[in-house]
């Protein structure tokens, strides 16, 4: 496996330069991330794509969460980076523009002695039709949840998701209030 580097950055957003991405985590070093959220309207309602995390995860594992999240890598734009990590986690080749809703800064304590804090960019888009080929190194299961089933579970059992997500789900709901 080739080291992987995150790009550092400041409160602002500024880029600092680079970091292997388990040293950056070890340290608790601030990030730059993105989080996918992809949705669907359906005759009876909004759905979101989620994934179960694979236990074999670096962290977080068999967590459910958005639909991806990753890093960008050095040169590569987010638009670029959340496309790419679609496809290699869920096999999902056909979605390749997204919008930018919300950032927000934050620092988790995870399992493995690991810190999470990350500058993280939530990108969602509309999806009514997709072809999906998981990944099983990367997610362990995937579903379709109606809004407000999604809405109640993250209220009665929030341990069930990873630290992220309900941030990104809240911005996301926000961005697509009428």
């Amino acid at each position: 496996m080739s080291r992987e580097f995150v790009i550092l950055v400041n409160q602002a957003g500024e880029h600092l330069g680079l970091a292997e991405k388990m040293q950056a985590h070890r340290d608790g070093l601030l990030h730059l991330a993105f989080s996918v959220l992809l949705y669907r309207e359906t005759a009876t309602g909004r759905e979101f794509l989620l994934q179960q995390r694979a236990m074999g995860k670096y962290h977080s594992g068999g967590l459910w969460t958005n639909t991806c999240c990753s890093h960008p890598r050095e040169g590569e734009s987010l638009q670029q980076a959340a496309s790419r990590r679609l496809d290699e986690e869920l096999g999902i080749k056909d979605v390749t523009s997204f919008e930018e809703v919300a950032r927000f800064i934050y620092r988790a304590a995870l399992d493995n002695d690991l810190v999470e804090h990350e500058l993280d960019y939530v990108l969602v888009a509309e999806t009514p039709v997709l072809a999906l080929a998981p990944n099983v190194d990367e997610v362990m299961a995937y579903r379709w949840w109606p809004e407000a089933e999604l809405s109640a579970c993250l209220a009665q059992s929030p341990e069930t998701f990873t630290a992220w997500f309900s941030e990104v789900y809240k911005h996301t709901l926000e961005s697509l209030r009428p």
